[in-house]
């Protein structure tokens, strides 16, 4: 992709096949002359000189033949005042594929060629249409399926992730440069920065990227969906509970232990959120070294969940192992844990068991899990975070009788998980990292703070402390694009669709 390629471009806007409409899009210095040359407007004459920008008009497209392609809605848009910031015209024609590709065929025949993709945000973003997040979060928002990850992606379109970006930058950047100033001065001993302000900026601009490294688990959970890993003994049942709540044979069913060696996922929207079911390897002592691979990536999945499934088997001698290794590896003040006792059709009395004695059966596992995470039992079925507050130990794990080979209980289980989404909420202008790139930047930033921190601390040189902040400034500016490479730029946009 040509950086500041001056071509003109053009490509179909709207999603390939058979529609009732569809609209190719044309930027550059000749878009204008090129649609004129095939387009004859009802009535009066148009001409570059009489076009009114940003008004549609309705008239016939034709060959180089002058023969008669179809009937068209056409938008002429002046530069700036345009998306890319440049000549631009989009053609609304039928969506009949053959006229389609007919008008793209006359169009690169007159002059333009076949855009890349992401070429068009590209474009706006070289022009100073958008900075390099808002560029990015155009492809969010038309990949984004539910109301969060809409929201999200609004917010960083709309600017409110580059403006924290450029307010901390701003003030980072103004005490550099006196930093500089000293440099220049050194012989004569002037300070110019004002190393307890300065202390004071690192200080919030580190408990800020802090804050935005740290909503990143939150907003990649809404982009991908939140991630619920169903866990559990071999043959416990977790296959057959992935393919019950999405509806499909996503995930081979089989009596033979080990089946599953590797993670498979998928994704199903309840209650306008969407979630990533993870089905995972089943855990066991194995010899098998790709079984432990597999398992291996369990305890991985296990980590990275925010909802885990825990699937046990009534029918099993190693029930209370199982539910034990499960417990022990789930974070309970920070992840949500469903017990799922599976398999109530092999065991007649399943039914009439009691899942508080089953709880106080598990409840010296969860009283360890608790106090390896961070809080302390109190009296029965209660704990507390650093003495605040107590919670009934129902609200951190919620547990049910199922069959999953008989789709039993299934509508239930969907609302148990939507009732754990229930608290990942957007606020209406609150900005989440939802980008890695993005997430990796602020990272780095953040080590190289720390940096500037320590030598400030120690008395450092100005020259390597000015050396750390210059660091940090090209971190923040890289992902806003004010730091860029052609490499990074192309990588960015050739993930977008063509046509955008």
């Amino acid at each position: 992709m040509g950086y500041l390629s001056k071509d003109t471009i053009c490509a179909i806007a709207t999603a390939s096949g058979i529609a009732a409409i569809s609209v190719i899009r044309m930027s550059g210095c000749k878009s204008h002359e090129i649609a004129l040359a095939r387009y004859v407007k009802k009535g009066k004459e148009l001409t570059k000189e009489n076009i009114t920008p940003n008004r549609m008009y309705y008239g016939d497209f034709i060959d180089n033949g002058n023969k008669v392609i179809d009937d068209v809605m056409i938008t002429f848009f002046k530069a700036p005042h345009s998306y890319t910031g440049e000549d631009s015209v989009e053609i609304v024609c039928h969506g009949s594929i053959f006229i389609q590709n007919k008008i793209l065929e006359i169009l690169i025949n007159n002059g333009a060629r076949l855009a890349e993709a992401g070429e068009y945000t590209m474009r706006a973003f070289v022009n100073n249409k958008m900075d390099l997040t808002q560029a990015e979060a155009v492809a969010d928002i038309i990949s984004s399926q539910n109301e969060a990850e809409h929201r999200v992606a609004m917010n960083q379109l709309k600017g409110g992730f580059s403006k924290e970006l450029q307010s901390l930058r701003s003030q980072l950047l103004d005490l550099t440069s006196l930093m500089e100033l000293e440099l220049d001065f050194s012989e004569e001993d002037v300070e110019f920065a004002d190393r307890t302000r300065l202390n004071a900026i690192v200080d919030d601009a580190t408990e800020h990227i802090k804050k935005l490294t740290d909503s990143f688990r939150l907003g990649n959970s809404i982009k991908r969906g939140i991630p619920v890993a169903i866990v559990g003994d071999t043959n416990a049942g977790k296959s057959t509970i992935l393919n019950a709540l999405v509806g499909e044979e996503r995930a081979i069913v089989s009596d033979i232990a080990g089946t599953t060696r590797d993670t498979i996922e998928e994704t199903l929207n309840i209650n306008g959120k969407t979630f990533r079911f993870i089905d995972t390897a089943g855990i066991r002592e194995t010899d098998d070294t790709i079984e432990k691979i597999g398992i291996e990536r369990a305890f991985k999945k296990i980590s990275e969940a925010d909802i885990i499934l825990g699937i046990l088997d009534l029918s099993s001698d190693n029930f209370f192992n199982s539910a034990r290794l499960i417990i022990s590896n789930v974070n309970l003040l920070k992840q949500k844990l469903i017990l799922l006792f599976n398999k109530v059709d092999l065991n007649k009395f399943a039914m009439w068991m009691d899942t508080e004695q089953i709880i106080d059966e598990l409840r010296a596992s969860i009283e360890k899990n608790i106090e390896a995470n961070g809080g302390y039992m109190l009296d029965e079925y209660k704990y507390s975070i650093t003495g605040q507050d107590c919670y009934d130990i129902r609200n951190l794990i919620k547990y049910d009788f199922i069959s999953a080979k008989n789709e039993e209980d299934i509508e239930k289980l969907k609302k148990n998980i939507a009732f754990y989404g229930r608290d990942l909420v957007v606020g209406e202008n609150e900005v989440l990292v939802t980008n890695l790139r993005h997430y990796e930047a602020l990272k780095k930033a953040s080590v190289s703070l720390i940096r500037v921190k320590e030598g400030l601390l120690s008395g450092l040189s100005t020259e390597f402390v000015a050396q750390d902040l210059k660091e940090v400034l090209y971190c923040l500016g890289s992902i806003t694009g004010e730091i860029s490479s052609v490499d990074v730029l192309n990588n960015i946009f050739g993930r977008f669709c063509i046509g955008k």
